[in-house]
């Protein structure tokens, strides 16, 4: 039987709900396969810790959760603290030291719930947003100079290196190839961004040579906004740099229904490094401590965690649970328009998991 080390690290807000409920749901489709189990350890890292030792996590932080098989993880973002603090202190010094590079996010509507847009359903939106995770926008180059001077300057400069677009870029066509649609879109903002934006453009062609099975179009990140909203069905797998996908991931969650159903994986596809899984909603203190917070999107990156793992038995058996759960509205929280509680959800998946058929 194999044993997989598991670093759970809720974070801030809700986080420490859907983590914890994202770790009952893979134990119970652990001992529902029979194949394999967990060994977890949680790190109590984020908000709370920064305010008694001033950092997101320990200086040997990455060195505690290096040997892990998995990362599952809540959010960081805490009231008191300015959220480039939180952010950089934890989720960024996880990813981009353990090179996640490849930030998979897919989007679908579930059984059960609505998307705003008119007449979509499943077969309507159906994508797999694909983002740069460890460059670009968010590389973290710039600075401030004569602050709270009439010069006060600020930069942030957008660093794209070849390698660093190539592997993306074939990870992205790959992953199209592997979709029954074959199709890619690479967003982009050439016209405007004339130098990183256009090399982005040149790496996108050259590697599509590569992929003669893949269709392919380009479009400008500006015209991709409408093209979701008006032509859902034209799109099934999309690759866009740091930013943009960052934005886009958002704006396809909510026309999918809700940010707390939206799973996402940052991957080190080499894996050298131990790949984080996450839903995208972020702390939410609004609502912490509530019991209404929606696990699903912890559920689904749990999909997407134990796929990584090579457990894909298991991670069909825990998406069909979360099918059958969302298909029913007494299980939608209060961001699906109902009153279902992180308990209810929790439970019925796990039901739903153990009522399984093979």
């Amino acid at each position: 039987m194999t044993a997989f080390k598991l670093a759970a690290i809720p974070g801030d807000g809700i986080g420490a709900e859907v983590v914890a409920a994202g770790v009952e749901v893979l134990e119970a489709v652990a001992r529902r396969d029979g194949g394999f189990t967990f060994r977890v350890d949680e790190f109590a890292w984020g908000g709370e810790y920064y305010k008694a030792h001033g950092r997101m996590m320990p200086e040997d932080g990455r060195a505690q959760i290096q040997n892990h098989d998995a990362i599952l993880f809540g959010s960081a973002g805490h009231p008191e603290i300015p959220d480039h603090i939180t952010l950089w202190g934890l989720r960024l010094a996880i990813c981009q030291p353990f090179d996640q590079y490849a930030n998979v996010r897919p989007t679908r509507v579930l059984p059960g719930i609505t998307s705003p847009l008119r007449h979509v359903h499943g077969k309507e939106l159906d994508w797999v947003i694909v983002r740069e995770n460890s460059e670009g926008e968010y590389a973290g180059v710039g600075g401030r100079v004569h602050q709270g001077s009439s010069l006060e300057t600020a930069t942030d400069v957008a660093m794209f290196t070849r390698p660093g677009v190539e592997r993306i870029m074939r990870f992205a066509f790959e992953l199209a190839r592997s979709r029954p649609r074959k199709l890619l879109t690479v967003v982009t903002k050439s016209n405007a961004q004339r130098h990183a934006m256009v090399m982005w453009d040149e790496i996108a062609t050259e590697v599509a040579q590569e992929f003669p099975d893949v269709t392919w179009d380009r479009m400008l990140v500006d015209a991709m906004t409408m093209r979701m909203v008006a032509k859902p069905q034209s799109i099934d797998t999309v690759v866009a740099t740091n930013l943009h996908a960052d934005i886009l991931s958002d704006l396809a969650a909510a026309l999918s229904g809700s940010l707390g159903i939206a799973p996402t994986a940052n991957l080190n596809p080499e894996r050298t490094f131990p790949s984080m899984f996450e839903p995208i909603h972020g702390s939410a203190f609004d609502i912490m401590g509530q019991g209404i917070a929606n696990p699903i999107g912890t559920f689904w990156s749990s999909v997407l965690l134990l796929e990584h793992l090579g457990e894909d038995t298991a991670a069909q058996r825990l998406m069909k649970a979360i099918e059958q759960v969302t298909a029913d509205p007494e299980f939608h929280t209060p961001d699906l328009g109902g009153e279902a509680t992180t308990v209810k959800v929790t439970e019925a998946v796990i039901a739903a998991i153990r009522g399984a058929n093979e």
